[in-house]
């Protein structure tokens, strides 16, 4: 459904708080009308007005509407530009409850504001010059996150560090272009002379710089997102003991008895700062059993469309046909091969699995030694431990997008060069590179890609 945000001179109202119970509530107002809405519903103590307050600072009183009282109250007020969207705002906090947050908000708006949309009032950030739209993404990255790392990676993005890193490479890709259009345009003028070598080096700069972006691409949505990870092996190897172990608690039932897990067990764990998003499956082996088989066939779906594969092994059992057989299925797979019992004697031909495998930990998952090697191999099959989380990481599919396309831009001018053409061809492309690094910061974006960004957002953000 298509969301229709109000004009700039419309006031606006919702709920900036959780819509649960809680300690506190709190309905937020911005726009030009915002002190003289919010004095219709709240009143101080000492009978003073939110209109006349300076910029931070607050008042204690209480809220109604046309039924009477609702709830005690602070008003905390704020000055435009020092505020967050860049206008006037007062924030209303009451007591956290569902039903006085809400008839807070009716109030509000029955006092003049509009309903805000998604996002709204980081929208009104960003066209505010507040912040950039990589800076504005972040945001909704921040409340989101699911770990430290996604956490560290969200902030970097609020403080501007994908956006400086952008500027580097555009600042590259701008430099050249005018040097180019100057010495097309001014060939009478004491322009130095561009030399195929100076582009070539340009170009490789900016190209590198891209290329790294879109590889830490992948490794930042795993520390996002999570990873749909596979916990697979043959019977009693000891999948449903890793599976409890990495969850801290019995989420998989254990027995010595093969074929006891017969369907895939869920759940999300954090290792190594990474959210898993872990699935415990059958044991496979070939079986006559018609419920285990259904187990085992899922299981072979959940391992082909695995991002990361946990490949277990009984240390202490030689290899059979289904150990051979899930080393060949997960061949070419972010996989990391888990030896595991090594609390007993060891029995496992392991330079055949270190042949099939690159990642390889040796692990007891019944006393847990062995868990810190297994968090180090997922960090580093996932290419999370080079990615430098402060430094600044592309994190959504629209970012992505501009810089796959600002790097396609960049390989053709170099293609260009390299065929010899004319320079206006390269300078075209040029062009072309930092139009979608313009568009990627918000500098050239179209309303059409603004919406878009912010109508993912939650209401009251």
């Amino acid at each position: 459904m298509d969301v229709q945000y109000h004009k700039s001179g419309e006031t606006i109202a919702a709920i900036a708080t959780a819509q649960a119970p809680g300690a506190v509530g709190v309905v937020r107002i911005s726009g030009p009308d915002a002190h003289a809405v919010a004095d219709r519903v709240f009143r101080s103590v000492r009978g003073r007005k939110i209109a006349g307050l300076r910029g931070y600072t607050a008042l204690y009183g209480r809220v109604y509407d046309a039924d009477g009282d609702i709830d005690e109250a602070v008003a905390l007020n704020f000055r435009a530009p020092l505020s967050f969207t860049g206008e006037d705002v007062v924030e209303l906090s009451c007591h956290g409850g569902v039903y006085v947050t809400r008839r807070l908000l009716r109030a509000v708006l029955a006092a003049g504001a509009a309903a805000a949309g998604p996002g709204e009032f980081t929208r009104r950030a960003f066209l505010n010059g507040k912040m950039g739209l990589t800076e504005a993404e972040s945001v909704m990255e921040i409340v989101g996150a699911q770990g430290a790392q996604a956490a560290k990676i969200a902030l970097a993005g609020r403080g501007g560090a994908l956006e400086r890193r952008i500027r580097e490479i555009r600042g590259v890709l701008t430099a050249a272009a005018a040097h180019l259009d100057a010495w097309a345009d001014y060939p009478e003028d004491d322009i130095p002379q561009v030399t195929p070598e100076e582009l070539k080096t340009s170009l490789s700069a900016a190209r590198a710089g891209l290329e790294k972006l879109l590889r830490e691409f992948e490794a930042g949505r795993a520390l996002r997102e999570g990873v749909d990870t596979v916990i697979a092996g043959r019977p009693n190897a000891g999948k449903s003991t890793l599976m409890n172990l990495l969850a801290g608690c019995e989420r998989s039932i254990v027995t010595r008895y093969p074929g006891t897990t017969r369907d895939v067990v869920e759940d999300t764990v954090l290792l190594g700062g990474i959210p898993l998003r872990l699935a415990d499956t059958a044991g496979l082996r070939r079986t006559a059993d018609p419920v285990e088989s259904i187990g085992i066939g899922r299981a072979f779906e959940r391992i082909r469309s695995a991002q990361l594969v946990l490949a277990v092994f009984d240390g202490s059992q030689e290899l059979d046909d289904a150990d051979r057989d899930l080393a060949g299925r997960v061949r070419g797979m972010p996989c990391v091969a888990v030896v595991n019992k090594s609390d007993l004697p060891q029995k496992i031909d392991l330079e055949y699995i270190k042949n099939k495998f690159v990642h390889t930990v040796i692990l007891s998952a019944e006393t847990g030694e062995g868990l810190e090697a297994l968090r180090g191999e997922v960090t580093d099959v996932l290419a999370a431990s080079k990615l430098d989380a402060s430094g600044g990481v592309l994190f959504t599919e629209r970012q992505r997008d501009a810089a796959r396309r600002a790097l396609g831009c960049v390989e053709e001018a170099q293609a260009a060069l390299a065929a010899g053409v004319t320079f206006d061809a390269v300078t075209v492309s040029v062009e072309d590179a930092v139009s979608a690094l313009l568009e990627l910061t918000g500098e050239r974006a179209t309303e059409t890609v603004v919406d878009s960004v912010f109508h993912n957002f939650c209401v009251g953000k």
